[in-house]
C-alpha cells in the first residue's frame, strides 16, 4: 500500500507528462501482481468500491473533529482526501507488523457491505500512515485527480512492453483487474489476450490543428474537407447482437443514449460525431446535447425532447472485413452506401465540402451554413486509418474563437497543485439602464493564463476581496474598480439554468486587460447579439 501512495504523491508532484509515464513504467516493474494491476484500474477509474461514499467519509470524520474546523481545513487544503489524512487522528500503536498491500485493502472494501462500508473503512485510516491514509481515502472516493487520464496509463502500459498504445486500447475492453494476462503479455511471459469480447473500441484517429504556414505546403487537390461538428466523437460498434457506444477516449457511454443504441442495427464500426435532433430536420446544439452527457439513465421524456444521432464520418469494419488500411477516398464511398441502409432519424453521413484552393475554404470556415459547426476538417484522400494523432493526413481548421471584454466577480481555490491560489474564476459581463448597470455572470474559467499571471491574479483577488463564502471569495467589482479579463470562447446558447441567460461554450481566459476600466467591459446584449 505504501508503493501505491507513493506513487500517487509523486504524480501528483509531477508535472510534465514524460515524468509521469516514467513513474508508472518504473512501479509496473518493480511491483508485483495483483497490486500492480489494481493500481491501473484506480487510474483508470475501473476499480469500483462500493461499499464506501464521500459522504461516508465526511460522517467519520465529523465524529473524531470539530465539523467547523474540519470545514475550515478543507477550504484552506482544498482537496478532501489530503485534508482528510493529515487531520485523522494518528494511532501508530494500531498499525500492523506487516503493512498491508494494495491487494489486501482493496479485498476487505469490496468485500464489506454498505453498514459494514464505515468500520471497515475507519479500522484501516486508524491503521495507516498519513501517506497511506491518502492513498485509501483516494481509492474510495474514485477521483484521485493525480493529472494522468487513462489514455496515459495506456501509454505507460504499452511503453512498459514496448507494444504500440493501439494495440492495449483494442483489447482493453474485453480485459479486467486486476489484468493479470495483460501484464504477462507485457512482460513476455504469455501470449497476447485473445480478443475474447465482442464491440471491442478501435483507437480513433485523430488531427492536427493547422498552423500558420501548414497549407502552403500542400495540394488542396490531396485533400477533401468537410465541416467539423460541435457535438462529441463517438464510435458505434456492433458485433454479434453486442451494441456499444463509446467516446474518443474508450469511455463506453452507451448507457446515456438506449434510444440511438437501440437503433444500431447492424454489424459494423461507424466514426462519427454525436448530435441531438433529427438530421432530416434540425440539429440541436452542445448544450442540449448536454442535458443527456454522464447520465447514468435517460427518461423517455429526456429522449424525446433530445433524440440522440450519429453524424457519421468513417468506417472502420464492416462484417469480419477492416477496412481502416483502405484510402480515406475508398472508406467513403463504403461509408455513403453503409449509411443509406440505417434508420435515417438516427444515422446520416457528414457532406463533403465542395472547393477550389485554400481561400475559399477559409472564406466557407469562416461564415459556415450551420451555427453548430465549429470549422473544416481536412483529409488527405490516400490517408489509411490510423490511431492517434499522426501529423500530416487529418488537419483541424477552427473558427476564430469569440472574445469579449468581462469582469472579474468570484474566485474559488483550485485543487491539487492550486490549491494555495485563488484559480477559479467567475466572470460577467454588464446588463441594465444607464445609471443602474449590474454585472451579471457569464462563465467561469480556469485556465488560459501562466503561472506568473495566476500569481498576479491571486494577489488581486486577495487584495479586493469584500465577502467570503468558504473557499470562494467575492471580488470588488463596480463600476469604477474591477479587474477585466479578455475571455475566448468556442461557442453560446441561451440557457435557462444561468441568471444572464446564456451559456459559453470553452471559456477560457485569453488576456489580462490590467490596461481596461471596469465600466468598458462588454455588456450582455453584445452576447445576445451573436446568438441572434
Amino acid at each position: 500500500m505504501n508503493r501505491f501512495a507513493e506513487l500517487l504523491d509523486r504524480l501528483v508532484l509531477t508535472p510534465s507528462r514524460n515524468g509521469k509515464l516514467k513513474l508508472m513504467v518504473d512501479y509496473f516493474r518493480a511491483v508485483e501482481d495483483p497490486d500492480r494491476g489494481l493500481a491501473l484500474a484506480a487510474i483508470t477509474g475501473d476499480l469500483n468500491i462500493a461499499a464506501v461514499k464521500p459522504a461516508m467519509l465526511r460522517q467519520l470524520v465529523s465524529e473524531r473533529m470539530d465539523p467547523v474546523l474540519f470545514g475550515y481545513s478543507y477550504d484552506y487544503v482544498g482537496d478532501l482526501a489530503e485534508t482528510v489524512s493529515l487531520v485523522w487522528p494518528d494511532a501508530p500503536e494500531r498499525r500492523p507488523n506487516r503493512p498491508p498491500t494494495l491487494a489486501d485493502v482493496v479485498a476487505l472494501l469490496q468485500s464489506a457491505s454498505r453498514s459494514d462500508g464505515p468500520k471497515v473503512l475507519a479500522g484501516l485510516l486508524d491503521s495507516a500512515g498519513i501517506e497511506a491514509r491518502y492513498a485509501i481515502i483516494k481509492l474510495v472516493t474514485g477521483g484521485l485527480r493525480i493529472g494522468v487520464s487513462a489514455r496515459l496509463a495506456k501509454q505507460a502500459l504499452a511503453d512498459f512492453g514496448d507494444v504500440d498504445v493501439a494495440e492495449i486500447e483494442e483489447l482493453w475492453h474485453g480485459l479486467a483487474p486486476p489484468y493479470l494476462e495483460l501484464f504477462a503479455w507485457l512482460e513476455g511471459s504469455a501470449p497476447k489476450p485473445e480478443k475474447a469480447a465482442k464491440a471491442l473500441f478501435r483507437p480513433v484517429m485523430l488531427s492536427t490543428p493547422v498552423g500558420d504556414t501548414n497549407l502552403d505546403k500542400l495540394d488542396p487537390a490531396d485533400y477533401a474537407a468537410e465541416w467539423k461538428w460541435d457535438g462529441i466523437r463517438v464510435q458505434a460498434t456492433c458485433e454479434a447482437g453486442v451494441k456499444r457506444l463509446y467516446s474518443r477516449t474508450g469511455d463506453d457511454v452507451s448507457g446515456a443514449f438506449p434510444d440511438l443504441v437501440d437503433a444500431m442495427d447492424f454489424d459494423a464500426s461507424i466514426d462519427g460525431e454525436l448530435l441531438v435532433g433529427d438530421p432530416r430536420e434540425a440539429t440541436g446544439t452542445f448544450s442540449d446535447l448536454q442535458q443527456r452527457l454522464n447520465r447514468k439513465t435517460v427518461s423517455a421524456k429526456m429522449q424525446a425532447k433530445y433524440p440522440a444521432f450519429i453524424r457519421c464520418y468513417d468506417l472502420l469494419h464492416i462484417g469480419a472485413e477492416d477496412l481502416r488500411a483502405l484510402p480515406f477516398a475508398e472508406r467513403r464511398q463504403r461509408l455513403e452506401a453503409f449509411v443509406a441502409t440505417l434508420d435515417p432519424s438516427r444515422f446520416d453521413l457528414s457532406p463533403l465540402v465542395s472547393f477550389a484552393d485554400w481561400d475559399e475554404l477559409e472564406a466557407l470556415r469562416k461564415a459556415p451554413p450551420h451555427p453548430i459547426i465549429e470549422g473544416v476538417m481536412l483529409k488527405r484522400l490516400d490517408s489509411p486509418y490510423l490511431a492517434g494523432r499522426p501529423k500530416g493526413p487529418w488537419f483541424k481548421w477552427k473558427r476564430d474563437p469569440h472574445t469579449v471584454d468581462a469582469v472579474l466577480m468570484y474566485a474559488q481555490r483550485g485543487h491539487g497543485k492550486r490549491s494555495s491560489f485563488y484559480s477559479d474564476y467567475t466572470f460577467g459581463v454588464w446588463t441594465g439602464a444607464e445609471g443602474a448597470e449590474e454585472l451579471v455572470p457569464v462563465g467561469k474559467a480556469y485556465f488560459g493564463f501562466t503561472d506568473e499571471e495566476l500569481r498576479q491574479i491571486d494577489k488581486y483577488v486577495r487584495d479586493n476581496t469584500i465577502e467570503r463564502f468558504g473557499p470562494v471569495r467575492s471580488v470588488r467589482a463596480d463600476r469604477t474598480t474591477g479587474l477585466v479579463l479578455e475571455i475566448a470562447f468556442e461557442g453560446l446558447a441561451r440557457s435557462t439554468r444561468h441568471k444572464s441567460g446564456v451559456a459559453m461554450r470553452f471559456p477560457r481566459i485569453s488576456r489580462l486587460r490590467w490596461d481596461k476600466p471596469s465600466a468598458e467591459a462588454d455588456r450582455i446584449e453584445t452576447l445576445e447579439a451573436m446568438l441572434d
